[in-house]
C-alpha cells in the first residue's frame, strides 16, 4: 500500500529530531508520510524522493509547489538502480518499501546505501504475515519478502555503526548510523 501504518512514527520523528540531518532521501514515498511527518517541523532540509510509480506523484502531489512542500527532487525509477549519490545523504528512508523485492535485493540495497555515503538509514518492515498482491494496478506493491525482526537486525548489524530498534505489533523500525 502506498500508506503506512503510524505504529514507530513518533519513535522515528524523535530519532529524526536527534539527528538533524540536511539532506534526505525517502525511497518509495508512496504518499509522502515521512516527509508529511517530518518535513513541517524541521524547515530547509532538502528531500529526495525514489518513487518506483509514477502515478504516486501527481495522486499524492509530491512534488513541492510554492503553497505546498513535499520533495525537492523525484526521481521516477527503480531504486535498486538508482545512483549512487542519491544515496549519500545525511539519511536515507527504506520505509515500507524493502518488503517490495526479493531478499537479497534488500540486503544488496542497503549495502548500496551504506557504501554510497549514507550517514543515517531508517527502516521500516512489517514484521508480522502480511501477504499482499498487486494494489491499484500497481504491481510493485506486491510484497515479496516476509522479514522478521532478527533477520532486519543480522542485515543491519553487518553494516557496522549504532543500531537502534523498535519493534511494535506490526511494525519493526530500525535506526542504523555511521556514529
Amino acid at each position: 500500500m502506498p500508506t503506512s501504518d503510524a505504529e514507530g512514527k513518533d519513535w522515528s520523528l524523535a530519532r529524526f529530531t536527534r539527528h538533524q540531518p540536511n539532506t534526505v532521501t525517502d525511497i518509495g514515498p508512496g504518499d509522502g508520510t515521512y516527509a508529511r511527518l517530518f518535513r513541517p517541523e524541521h524547515r530547509g532540509i532538502w528531500w529526495t524522493a525514489i518513487e518506483i510509480h509514477k502515478p504516486y506523484i501527481a495522486k499524492y502531489k509530491l512534488k513541492s509547489t510554492k503553497t505546498r512542500t513535499m520533495y525537492d527532487e523525484i526521481h521516477t525509477e527503480d531504486a535498486r538502480e538508482s545512483a549512487g549519490h542519491l544515496f549519500h545523504r545525511d539519511l536515507v528512508i527504506a520505509g515500507d518499501v524493502l518488503e517490495h523485492m526479493p531478499r537479497q535485493d534488500a540486503v544488496d540495497l542497503l549495502h548500496r546505501i551504506h557504501d554510497a555515503g549514507a550517514w543515517n538509514i531508517l527502516v521500516s518492515v512489517p514484521i508480522v504475515d502480511s501477504q499482499q498482491g498487486e494494489v491499484d494496478g500497481n504491481p510493485h506493491e506486491a510484497h515479496l519478502h516476509q522479514w522478521d525482526q532478527d533477520d532486519m537486525d543480522q542485515v543491519l548489524a553487518e553494516l557496522g555503526g549504532t543500531l537502534e530498534a523498535y519493534y511494535g505489533d506490526t511494525l519493526g523500525v530500525w535506526w542504523w548510523s555511521k556514529r
